[in-house]
């Protein structure tokens, strides 16, 4: 197996493992009043409990509020098919990558203006700001590969 063919199927298993995340995630957030029952069944936390209640309440009497977090989950789907332009040319859709690498970057000051504003625990903000953190790595190996597989079409032309 050439390097190039090596180095495209690094790349599409990192990308595959970054979209399954990435739609896994957006997924979790169609049954939100659902899962808060089931994570307050299994663990008794404070501020999960009032998460609960809170979104129990706004769906009985504001069902619309939650609609918000439907655009979230299709955008998060939405962003995942972008990522299929990586899959198809990886060196001309780098910038795919690149701009997923600065949404993840985004993520921090986000949770730390945004938290405070609402109400949200340091600690929650901080899961929040991990999922930034923790996105940006596949990305940022992505890239650099990549770079790699650039290099080497240049210096095959």
């Amino acid at each position: 197996m050439s390097e190039r063919s090596a180095l495209r199927r690094r790349i599409r298993a990192w990308l595959v493992l970054f979209i399954v995340c990435l739609a896994l995630s957006g997924l979790t957030a169609f049954p939100l009043v659902s899962e808060l029952h089931w994570a307050n069944s299994v663990i008794s936390h404070e501020w999960l409990r009032r998460v609960g209640d809170g979104l129990d309440q706004a769906d009985a009497r504001y069902p619309f509020l939650l609609y918000g977090t439907d655009w979230l989950a299709f955008a998060h789907l939405v962003i995942a098919v972008f990522f299929y332009g990586v899959h198809r040319d990886p060196v001309r859709n780098i910038w795919i990558v690149e701009a997923g690498v600065i949404a993840c970057v985004a993520v921090i000051p986000l949770a730390l203006i945004c938290g405070p504003i609402r109400g949200i625990p340091f600690g929650w903000s901080l899961i929040d700001m991990s999922f930034g953190v923790f996105g940006v790595i596949p990305l940022l190996v992505l890239r650099r590969l990549i770079k790699r597989l650039e290099a080497l079409t240049s210096a095959g032309a």
